[in-house]
């Protein structure tokens, strides 16, 4: 997506010149709002699909725990070569193309139920689907934002992008719960097939020149030799080597809780599913706070000290979710779930702005991709790990280890270069 000219490989993406702006600025929030459309229609299925599992084929811990691991394994398949894809293709059709796949996907699985062929390979694959085009589809879209936007403003731009991910994830599973219950948790997953369609139509309307940059030329290295180029800077990186590790300590978190918190609330606490809808977009309300206070908190505290707070207060949130009760108890889980999704949301927004103003042009796909795969890759690992836990020894217990591994996430960056200073730029 980056060109690799002499001029450009030494410094970060920059935004259009003045005499573009108002073009870049149009094509953004097109492009958010198809990413917005797509992204509350990801929120709905985050919860009619393991629901799906639950109620539709009666599936066990480790059944869901699989479901919910293919739908993000695909980063640990092709999550590398993602970010040389996306310098290759064009932007605009390989995002129109992706979102058409994950509409197909989708909408097969209310048609087997409705059919009465739906099965759990069938649910696997259509995660399996939808995983494979979200890796390439995710990966041009962080790229695509320091592209059209002055890197003055990213942090706000990403706080709103942000905050929109956590408006999805908090309407989202309500949505979500409300249509189950009303619907049944296959029928539900329509609303995502359409949000598909939807997004690639605004996409569509983007003007190819807003949307798409060209591709390196034949001087350009191999697909092998990128790969290795993208990895080591992000793994060597004094900044975002040790927020890659700490983001990979927290997916795998948040990979355990997809997992086995549907049964930890419809099993333990016997919760309804509307409620259980209500109960999980708790964390996009969490999010929503945190993306809002972000931009406040690194101003007055500076960046790297506002990431170790930020994680210090999802490790004192988190262990809220396996202490709850049932009945009025389940406010504990609610509270649980929101404070540590403000937290997840800090870490994002301030690591992702970092990487946006920081790494060359020509590198940062594949340092986002590389990033993506790591840290993304820990979230299938995190859901099988926690779905066997929930065989072994139940849900409250399962989701009580996966909490207490929350204490990683300070511990590495106070381990780091990060303990002492107040800005992440003040690192060289």
């Amino acid at each position: 997506m980056s060109t690799s000219s002499p001029t450009s490989t030494d410094r970060p993406l920059r935004a259009p010149a003045a005499g573009a702006a108002a073009g870049a600025a149009a094509a953004f929030w097109r492009y958010w709002t198809a990413t917005t459309v797509s992204g509350l229609g990801d929120a709905v299925t985050a919860i009619a699909l393991p629901l799906t599992a639950v109620s539709v084929l009666h599936a066990g811990g480790f059944q869901v725990g699989l479901v919910t691991a293919a739908g993000y394994v695909a980063w640990l398949v092709i999550g590398l070569p993602a970010g040389v894809l996306v310098q290759r293709l064009p932007l605009r059709g390989t995002q129109i193309a992706m979102d058409l796949l994950r509409a197909a996907a989708i909408a097969s699985v209310p048609l087997a139920a409705a059919l009465g062929v739906l099965g759990l390979p069938h649910l696997v694959a259509a995660a399996l689907l939808v995983s494979f085009a979200g890796v390439v589809f995710d990966v041009g879209n962080s790229t695509f934002l320091p592209a059209v936007v002055p890197p003055e403003q990213l942090t706000a731009r990403n706080s709103l992008t942000s905050a929109t991910h956590a408006a999805n994830q908090l309407a989202g599973p309500s949505i979500g719960g409300l249509l189950v219950q009303l619907l049944g948790a296959a029928t539900a997953l329509v609303t995502d097939a359409v949000s598909f369609l939807c997004s690639a139509a605004l996409l569509r309307t983007l003007p190819r020149a807003a949307a798409e940059r060209p591709a390196p030329g034949a001087a350009r290295p191999s697909f092998g030799a990128q790969i290795r180029e993208g990895w080591r800077y992000a793994t060597r990186h004094p900044v975002v080597g040790p927020c890659l590790a700490e983001a990979t300590c927290v997916n795998f978190v948040c990979g355990a809780l997809m997992a086995v918190v549907p049964l930890f609330l419809v099993r333990t606490l016997h919760a309804p599913a509307g409620l259980v809808g209500v109960l999980m977009a708790a964390e996009g309300a969490g999010s929503l706070l945190g993306a809002a206070l972000t931009p406040r908190l690194a101003a007055r505290f500076g960046t790297a000290r506002t990431l170790v707070y930020g994680s210090l207060f999802g490790v004192a949130a988190a262990p809220l979710m396996p202490l709850a009760p049932g009945g009025p108890g389940l406010l504990l889980f609610a509270l649980g779930n929101a404070g540590f999704g403000a937290s997840v949301v800090v870490l994002s927004i301030l690591t992702r702005t970092y990487r946006q103003t920081t790494v060359p042009a020509a590198l940062l796909p594949r340092v986002m991709a590389t990033v993506r795969f790591v840290s993304w890759g820990a979230i299938p690992v995190g859901a099988l790990a926690a779905g066997s836990a929930v065989s072994l020894w139940g849900a409250r217990t399962a989701l009580a280890l996966a909490c207490a591994l929350t204490v990683l996430s300070p511990v590495l960056l106070l381990s780091s270069r990060l303990r002492g200073v107040r800005e992440l730029t003040d690192i060289a």
